[in-house]
């Protein structure tokens, strides 16, 4: 599998042919439409994150909200991509300096954008995204911390989707809703007897559909980092990061 920024595939028929956070990279200092449709599509894929911080450092829902619009707002209109560069290639790194950056100068809310006090511009779910904040068992991280672990959460339910989305395509859904629990369990925990009576497969077809499968998984997952850094080589470590989000605070 080759996660080179420039080869990976665009997942649900993305315009660009570059990863989306390289095109932002790109444009440096010039004004680039592609480049602000490119950054408006990682807000739009991994903003919860965002409101999950702000939530925790905040007194109420409502709070979060106007913070994480007014951010969105500034992100997009003004402009933030000046003077970004390759050290700055972490998507996820950016977005939590940046809103850091915004937060230190709102804590006042003298200048805050009130809710109904302009038109957003990204259409968020904040009732979903408050309800998931609440369910989320994360009351002993940190702020910093719980942005790590939202972030990767997104990340990886966005894999599932794009995985789901192509076993549709490929006229496996059933398929994939009866193994997709098992993309994240040991080898020697899958039931392969079990699932390949519910689905009337050989044993040995549910062992390969579920190697496929979780291959497939890997893949998607790497072209999905791969969006978000600058340079391919710090995927790995992107990667790494990620995953150590889970570990115990």
């Amino acid at each position: 599998m080759n996660t080179d920024a420039k080869t990976t595939t665009a997942p649900r028929g993305d315009i660009f042919a570059t990863t989306h956070w390289t095109v932002v990279l790109a444009a440096g200092n010039q004004s680039s439409p592609a480049a602000s449709v490119a950054l408006e599509v990682l807000c739009r894929t991994y903003w919860y994150p965002l409101y999950a911080y702000v939530r925790r450092q905040v007194p109420t829902r409502e709070d979060a909200e106007d913070l994480t619009q007014a951010f969105f707002a500034k992100l997009l209109e003004k402009n933030y991509l000046a003077g970004l560069s390759s050290n700055q290639g972490r998507f996820r790194a950016f977005l939590l300096a940046a809103l850091k950056h915004f937060l230190a100068n709102e804590w006042d809310r003298a200048n805050r954008q009130k809710r109904g006090g302009g038109v957003p511009l990204l259409s968020l779910d904040y009732q979903a995204a408050d309800t998931r904040y609440t369910i989320d068992p994360a009351d002993q991280l940190s702020p910093d911390k719980l942005y790590d672990r939202a972030w990767a959460v997104t990340l990886l339910e966005r894999v599932v989707e794009r995985l789901r989305a192509e076993s549709t395509a490929a006229g496996r859904t059933g398929q994939f809703e009866q193994l997709k629990f098992f993309l994240t369990v040991g080898t020697d925990q899958i039931p392969h007897a079990e699932a390949a009576a519910a689905l009337l497969m050989s044993e040995g077809a549910v062992r390969v559909a579920v190697h496929r499968l979780r291959r497939r998984y890997r893949e998607l997952l790497q072209q999905e980092i791969a969006q978000t850094v600058a340079d391919p080589a710090q995927a790995a470590e992107e990667m790494h990061t990620l995953l150590g989000a889970f570990s115990n605070p």
